[in-house]
This record gives structure tokens, C-alpha cells and sequence, in this order.
């Protein structure tokens, strides 16, 4: 059996120190004032480690029908957004079941969040996006979706290509409508094949991102300031950043190409692949 410490994917909770052996100063101190608390709590008797998460359930269900989402709630607390979600709903790929108990703290952290009385129920688009650009990227036709989520057909192609906010009502019920039929086949509900290729090639001109791709990264289909580099290559990164370079220090090519760690040419081969980022630079 192997005994290699395993790497902990962050280190502001508890388990970084109890579960993945972490000894890095603060995450020891971390633990000693939660141990230090915990103890005292016991010989006062007030020890109450875990109680009911109903409050909380039902706290995040009125937060996201204002336009709260996970992803922002996470933001809020600081606690993972993967939790968060657990609070309202299983997620069986995972093998996790819905949150049943909860500490205190993390009550109280959620509990906090207020809906803003002047907030008009419109939230970000980008997560709602994504996930519709996500379920076309698996064989979903964008007009059957509007059944799904609960909206007109034409509202579906609407938040696409006009952007804008959306209801948060809308984007919780995407987020529903996305947990459920990116587990299945549109072919399960009388997609025809026909649609189903013409989705899956839509999805490929327009480079949208399929749920495997967002799964590698948590919380990231809600975050604007994400941007995934999906089917993207070496040559048209080095494009971007050439022409970003030269656009904003005024260097040419080969001052770029320094920079990057390229020769010319390659940049020069970079522009020709991809035209639409040699505009507005110097040759």
C-alpha cells in the first residue's frame, strides 16, 4: 500500500491538516485554535459539532431564486462551491449525498447573506450560457432546451446571442435543467439523430464547451473572469499573446517573439493560421 502524502487541493479548512497531513505553520495554528475552542466548548458543555442543515437548505433555496447562484454564494463564505451544492441537491456522479448536518459555523456563514432589497432578481449571464452552449455541445438541440428550463425556445437562442442578464429564477432553473440532462442522451427523449449531429457540429464550429471540460474545473462555468482554453492551440495562444503584446508596448514581431520564447517565423505562421489576431499590429 502506498504511504506518499497526498497533496492537499488547498489549505484553508480543517482537512488540510487532518486528512492530508499538512504541516505547513498555518494550517497547524488553524488546527490548534479549532481543537483549543473545541475543548473548551466541551468542559463548558456547549460542544455542539454538528447540527441540522435544514435552516440552511431552505435559506440557499431563497437566496437563488433572487439570483444568487453557488458559484457566488462560495464567493460570499469561502466555503467550497461543491458543498454548497450538496446543501440543496445529491450529486450522484460523485457519490455524495445531499447535506443532512452541518457544523455551526458554516450555518452561520450562509446564514449571513442577505438578499439585497434593492437587488431586481437579474443576475450574470455566464453561467446560464455555458451550460446551454455545454448540453448543445452534448447533442441538445438549443429549441429543446426551452421546455427543460422552462422558457420559450426562442428565449433559449435569445440569452445566447444578445447577453445581458438573466432571471435568476432562470439561471437556477438552467442549473437544474444541466444537472439532469447532461447525465442522459438527447436520443432518450426523441431527439432525432439529425438533430443531434447538427447540434454537436454547431457546438464545434462555435467551440462550446461540453460538462467534461467544466468538470475539471469547480465552480469555473459560473466565474466571468474564467476563461477556458477548450480546443485551443499552442499556435493561436501564441497569436493572442503576440498580438496583445505588440498592441499594448508597441514592439514588432521579433521583440514579441523574444519575449514569448518563439522565433519570428513561428509568429509569422501563427498570424497566418490565425488572421483575426494579426489586425492592428505591426508587421
Amino acid at each position: 500500500m502506498s504511504t506518499a502524502r497526498r497533496e492537499p487541493p488547498h489549505h484553508d479548512t480543517l482537512t488540510c491538516y487532518t486528512d492530508y497531513k499538512c504541516r505547513f505553520p498555518e494550517c497547524v495554528e488553524r488546527f490548534n485554535n479549532w481543537q483549543g475552542n473545541r475543548n473548551r466548548a466541551i468542559a463548558e458543555g456547549t460542544w455542539q459539532p454538528f447540527i441540522d442543515a435544514t435552516p440552511i437548505r431552505q435559506h440557499l433555496l431563497k437566496l437563488y431564486a433572487v439570483g444568487y447562484t453557488p458559484h457566488r454564494v462560495s464567493t460570499l463564505t469561502g466555503i467550497d462551491w461543491n458543498t454548497i451544492r450538496l446543501y440543496t441537491q445529491a450529486a450522484p456522479r460523485l457519490g455524495r449525498g445531499m447535506i443532512r448536518r452541518t457544523t455551526p459555523e458554516f450555518q452561520a456563514k450562509i446564514l449571513a447573506i442577505k438578499p439585497e432589497p434593492t437587488q431586481s432578481g437579474r443576475v450574470d449571464p455566464i453561467g446560464t450560457v455555458r451550460r446551454v452552449q455545454a448540453l448543445v455541445a452534448t447533442g441538445w438541440p438549443l429549441k429543446e432546451l426551452g421546455p427543460h428550463i422552462g422558457i420559450k425556445p426562442d428565449n433559449v437562442r435569445r440569452i445566447i446571442s444578445r447577453g445581458g442578464q438573466v432571471y435568476g429564477t432562470t439561471a437556477q432553473a438552467t442549473i437544474a435543467a444541466y444537472d439532469t440532462l447532461r447525465r442522459t442522451t438527447p436520443g432518450k427523449h426523441g431527439i432525432s439523430k439529425l438533430g443531434i449531429n447538427r447540434a454537436l457540429r454547431y457546438a464545434k464550429e462555435h467551440r462550446w464547451v461540453p460538462p467534461k471540460y467544466w468538470d475539471q474545473y469547480p465552480g469555473a462555468i459560473d466565474d466571468p473572469h474564467f476563461e477556458p482554453m477548450y480546443r485551443v492551440t499552442r499556435r493561436e495562444i501564441i497569436a493572442h499573446d503576440a498580438n496583445w503584446i505588440m498592441r499594448t508596448t508597441g514592439v514588432n514581431r521579433e521583440d514579441a517573439a523574444n519575449r514569448l520564447g518563439v522565433t519570428k517565423s513561428y509568429i509569422d505562421h501563427a498570424f497566418r493560421d490565425h488572421p483575426e489576431y494579426a489586425v492592428g499590429v505591426a508587421a
